[in-house]
């Protein structure tokens, strides 16, 4: 017995395959060709029960499969029932213990379908009262993989553990968006001063910059929904190559017809399923979406670690929920690890995203062998982003405060107060007063007045905060 075989279980079955036999645990449901895969495959450390919304998919393909086959009497409906029965079972959570083949592998999917055909027909074999094994009553091939290949069910299943992985994730980010947009009110008031290039620009107010975070990601719910619409089209049917081969001319529409009751998803048949196997355009435009959402977190990110600086000696205009000890040297320190961690995630999906388009362009002929890298790649960033959503969400977002006193003195005293006075000044004279602001360190305010270039009355209803976050109607020239 081999190291595999011998770290699931002392008792075995044999069972063959086209390079030979092996010994199978006999607990297990997972066949010859899962454990292969397992001998083969030991490169991520990553498994597909870790993404269970992939094996979900991949038992909704299984029993549409087996239900389309049954209605054209082509499988037996005592097997058929097992197959959907045990589908079902999958789908719910159980045996996802079971799929236990690396998220990246050779064979363009072959080891991740093997390793549900081989859990399916186990598990239908004990729903009949058989031995595990035994599958001359219900073969993995035979019967559970009847009518499909590889390369018409994995992307199927992808797909559909996608469209379900994107809806959590536009979840996670909705309840963000509600969040900021609450900041958004309770900053309201909050007058600060806005910035451009990390220089000094115009006043603004913080409730104003936390409603943009807020608008910036509802963008991306729009844009992801979008995409999310591509994951639709489905290839069930294409078998090999999109000509169908082995496969009823009714098996398509019956089969897809199937596959939208059991998922609950309107998924569709492909006009051209022999482009339909060999494109992975709509992995590349999924992917692109999540890497855009992932590039608006980050830089969110960026901004609340730069309001939140020093306390003493940076910016100091918010507080983030201190969340742990932030040194081994330094007593005292606190450092935003929330937004840090959701900085590195991001860099994680932009690399990611590389790799699905590198992967995407590797395509040859009439299939793309590296979907299982397109897979792992999508269904990691998915999982990273909704968790880092969820953190920033509860650790940081909603636990930041203001500090309203610091905010309102740096719009005081800041030189760009002087961008008010443009248009009754005029550009020359605003820029001497900003260039004499910036020699002798006077306020804009004393400087306006010392030089009797408009009277008090006037400069303080132009310079207060509150005239200048929004558009004001100026005097027409006479």
């Amino acid at each position: 017995m081999n190291k595999t075989t011998s770290k699931f279980s002392r008792d075995t079955r044999t069972e063959h395959d086209l390079i030979g036999a092996m010994e199978i645990p006999t607990a297990s449901y997972f066949g010859i060709q899962t454990l292969r895969a397992v001998e083969n495959f030991d490169i991520s450390r990553s498994k597909l029960h870790h993404y269970p919304q992939l094996i979900r998919g991949l038992a909704d393909v299984k029993a549409a499969a087996a239900l389309a086959n049954k209605e054209l009497e082509l499988l037996n409906p005592v097997i058929a029932d097992a197959i959907v029965e045990a589908c079902r079972e999958i789908k719910h959570g159980k045996l996802h213990d079971q799929f236990v083949v690396d998220m990246v592998q050779g064979g363009a999917g072959t080891s991740t379908n093997m390793n549900a055909n081989e859990v399916i027909a186990n598990r239908a074999l004990e729903i009949l009262g058989f031995e595990k094994g035994d599958y001359t009553h219900c073969h993995p091939n035979n019967h559970v993989n009847l009518s499909q290949s590889t390369n018409d069910a994995y992307p199927t299943a992808l797909k559909i553990a996608l469209y379900r992985s994107i809806g959590e994730l536009i979840n996670a980010l909705e309840k963000l968006i509600v969040v900021f947009r609450e900041k958004g009110k309770e900053f309201a008031e909050v007058i600060k001063m806005g910035r451009t290039q990390l220089q000094d620009a115009v006043p603004m107010t913080l409730g104003q910059e936390f409603d943009a975070f807020a608008t910036t990601l509802e963008e991306e719910v729009s844009r992801l929904s979008q995409n999310r619409q591509l994951l639709l089209e489905t290839n069930m049917g294409a078998t090999a190559i999109g000509t169908g081969i082995n496969s009823d001319p009714e098996y398509t529409v019956i089969c897809t017809r199937y596959l939208a009751e059991i998922s609950d998803i309107a998924v569709v048949a492909a006009d051209n399923l022999i482009e339909a196997t060999s494109d992975t355009g709509v992995f590349i435009m999924n992917s692109s979406v999540i890497k855009r959402l992932a590039v608006k977190l980050s830089k969110i990110c960026n901004d609340l670690r730069l309001l939140s600086s020093g306390p003493r000696t940076g910016l100091n205009e918010i507080n983030l929920p201190p969340m742990q000890p932030g040194s081994s040297i330094m007593p005292g320190k606190v450092n935003p690890v929330i937004p840090e961690v959701v900085n590195q995630i991001a860099y994680k999906v932009i690399g990611n995203d590389l790799t699905v388009t590198m992967a995407s362009e590797a395509g040859q002929l009439q299939l793309n062998v590296m979907e299982p890298i397109i897979a792992y790649s999508l269904m990691e960033n998915i999982e990273m982003l909704i968790n880092g959503i969820n953190t920033l969400r509860s650790k940081c977002i909603s636990g930041i405060t203001a500090n309203q006193d610091r905010c309102r003195d740096m719009v005081l005293n800041s030189i760009g107060l002087v961008t008010a006075l443009n248009p009754y000044l005029g550009y020359e004279d605003s820029t001497r007063v900003a260039a004499e602001a910036l020699r002798t360190g006077k306020g804009v305010y004393d400087i306006v007045l010392e030089n009797k270039l408009i009277a008090q009355e006037e400069l303080d209803e132009i310079l207060k905060p509150e005239n200048m976050i929004r558009p004001r109607r100026i005097n027409k020239l006479k």
